[in-house]
C-alpha cells in the first residue's frame, strides 16, 4: 500500500488557489485538499466477494462575496480547472441571497499540534492487501467454527489513510494525517423458521488497538445465539437497560438535537433550554476532539477553528450547543469547532461512564429488558418522541432470563434523560459518538 503523495504540493496548491480566489474578486475564500486511501474488502463464507482501493484527490472550495455565499468541489486538483472553478464561484456568489452571518471564522491565534493527538499510524499505511483479506477471512471462519452459527453475513475490513489540508485567507493553513481500520462480521443462528442474527466489530486508528478476529468472533457469535428461541412478552412499562451499542444510538439522536443548527431551524425539543436542567445529576456530556488516538480527533475543524473539549451537559444542565461559525452567529454563540463539512458534527461525543460494571446494573434489576437491538427510525427531534422495533434479553430477579422480539420501545428523549438511574463503567470509543450502559428507570414496552 503505497503513502498518499507529498503534503508539500497540497499545501502550496492550497495556498495558491487562495491568493487566486483573492485576486479574482472574492472578499474571503476557503480551500480544503484532501488525498485519500481507502481499501475494502467483504468475504462470505470463505470466499473473496469485493475488493475496492481507491486513491484519490478533492477540493472543495468557499468564496464569500458582500456577505453572499457559493461553493464549490472537484476530484481535478489541475490548476486550470480549479481557476475555472474558483472565477464560477466568484460569478455564482453574486446571485446568492446576503447572509449577514455568513463568513469565515477569525482565525486563532493558537494551534493545536497534531502530533501528541496520534492520529497517524504507519502500520496501516504498510499493511498489504493480502493482509487485509486475511485478517477478513479469519475472522468469517472462526465464527462459523462455532456449531451453533448456521450462516453468515460476511465479514469486512477496511482501512483508510488521509492527508487534509486547510487553507483561507484570513490566514489559516493546517494539515494533518489520519488513518483508520476495522474488521467486522455478520452472522445468522438458528433453524429455517426461527433464524437470528447480530454481528461486531472494530474500528481504530491504530492497527494494534484493533481488536483481534478471535475477538470479535467470539463476541458477534456470543451475541448471535443469545437471541435464540426468543419469546414474546406483553405490553408493560419496566426499566430498560441500554448496551453500549443501543446507548450510542441514544446519545447519536441527542447530539443532534444539541447542535446550533438544529436550534436556529427550530428543529430540536431542547432549543430554548440552554442553562437549564434537562437530565438527572449523574449526566454529562462531553464532546472533546482532543483525545488521542479516537476516531473523531482532530486538530481543527472543517472551518480551521481548533479542536476543543466541550463541556456540552454538566451533572444534568445543558451549559452550549455544538456550533460551527455560522450556527453559532445565529445563536449568539461561538463556535466549539464542530464544522463538519457544511454542517455540525460531533467530534468524540460521548456519556462520561459511571461506577457500575454492566453486571451490577443487571443485577440491580428485578425485572426490565436489556435492549441489544433496534429497527428502524422513529425518532423525532423536534419533540424527542422515540419508538423503535427491538430486540433484547428479558431480566427476572437479576438475572438475564431469555430472549425477547416483536417488541416496540417507546419514550421521550427528555424524559429518558430525567430517568438514567444508573451509569456503567464501560466506555468505549469505538465511534464519533460513544456510550457506556444505561439504565433507565422506565420506558414502554409494546408486546402482545
Amino acid at each position: 500500500m503505497r503513502s498518499p503523495r507529498p503534503e508539500a504540493d497540497l499545501k502550496s496548491m492550497a495556498e495558491a488557489f487562495v491568493r487566486y480566489g483573492m485576486a479574482c474578486g472574492a472578499d474571503e475564500i476557503e480551500v480544503g485538499v484532501g488525498d485519500d486511501i481507502e481499501f475494502g474488502v467483504d468475504v462470505r463464507l470463505g470466499e473473496v466477494e469485493n475488493v475496492v482501493e481507491a486513491s484519490t484527490r478533492s477540493v472543495g472550495l468557499k468564496v464569500i462575496r458582500d456577505g453572499r455565499t457559493a461553493s464549490a468541489g472537484s476530484s481535478d486538483l489541475s490548476p486550470d480547472t480549479i481557476e475555472r472553478l474558483i472565477r464560477n464561484a466568484v460569478r455564482r456568489a453574486a446571485l446568492a441571497s446576503r447572509d449577514e452571518h455568513s463568513g469565515l471564522p477569525e482565525t486563532s491565534p493558537s494551534s493545536i499540534d497534531p502530533r501528541p493527538l496520534d492520529l497517524h499510524d504507519p502500520a496501516v499505511e504498510e499493511m498489504e492487501p493480502g493482509t487485509k483479506i486475511d485478517l477478513a477471512l479469519k475472522t468469517e471462519r472462526i465464527a462459523l467454527s462455532d456449531s451453533r452459527i448456521v450462516n453468515s453475513h460476511g465479514a469486512s475490513c477496511n482501512t483508510h489513510i488521509g492527508h487534509a489540508v486547510l487553507a483561507n485567507s484570513k490566514g489559516f493553513l493546517g494539515e494533518y494525517w489520519k488513518t483508520y481500520a476495522g474488521l467486522n462480521v455478520s452472522l445468522q443462528a438458528g433453524s429455517t423458521d426461527d433464524l437470528v442474527e447480530d454481528f461486531w466489530f472494530s474500528s481504530k486508528i491504530h492497527l494494534a488497538d484493533l481488536a483481534s478476529p478471535e475477538q470479535i468472533a467470539r463476541t458477534a457469535v456470543e451475541r448471535t445465539v443469545r437471541h435464540l428461541k426468543p419469546r414474546k412478552i406483553r405490553t408493560q412499562r419496566v426499566p430498560v437497560i441500554f448496551d453500549p451499542l443501543m446507548s450510542s444510538s441514544l446519545l447519536g439522536f441527542l447530539c443532534g438535537c444539541l447542535t446550533g443548527t438544529a436550534v436556529y431551524q427550530k428543529a430540536t425539543f431542547l432549543a430554548d433550554r440552554l442553562g437549564e436542567r434537562i437530565g438527572g445529576e449523574t449526566l454529562t456530556l462531553i464532546d472533546d476532539g482532543l483525545l488521542p488516538r479516537r476516531l473523531g480527533s482532530s486538530p481543527f475543524d472543517s472551518e480551521g477553528v481548533p479542536s476543543r473539549r466541550t463541556v456540552v451537559v454538566e451533572h444534568g444542565i445543558l451549559k452550549t450547543f455544538l456550533c460551527n461559525t455560522y450556527a453559532g452567529r445565529k445563536i449568539g454563540l461561538p463556535s466549539t469547532g464542530n464544522a463538519d463539512g457544511g454542517g455540525v458534527g460531533p467530534s468524540n461525543f460521548y456519556l462520561e461512564p459511571g461506577p457500575y460494571s454492566p453486571g451490577e446494573i443487571i443485577r440491580s434489576t428485578e425485572k426490565g429488558l436489556f435492549l441489544v437491538r433496534t429497527l428502524g427510525q422513529g425518532m423525532n427531534p423536534v419533540s424527542g418522541d422515540l419508538s423503535r422495533g427491538a430486540f433484547g434479553i428479558w431480566i427476572e430477579n437479576g438475572e438475564p432470563a431469555y430472549p425477547v422480539s416483536e417488541i416496540t420501545v417507546s419514550g421521550n428523549l427528555g424524559e429518558i434523560l430525567h430517568s438514567i438511574d444508573m451509569i456503567g463503567n464501560d466506555l468505549e470509543f469505538d465511534g464519533s459518538v460513544c456510550g457506556p450502559t444505561i439504565k433507565v428507570a422506565e420506558m414502554q414496552i409494546a408486546g402482545h
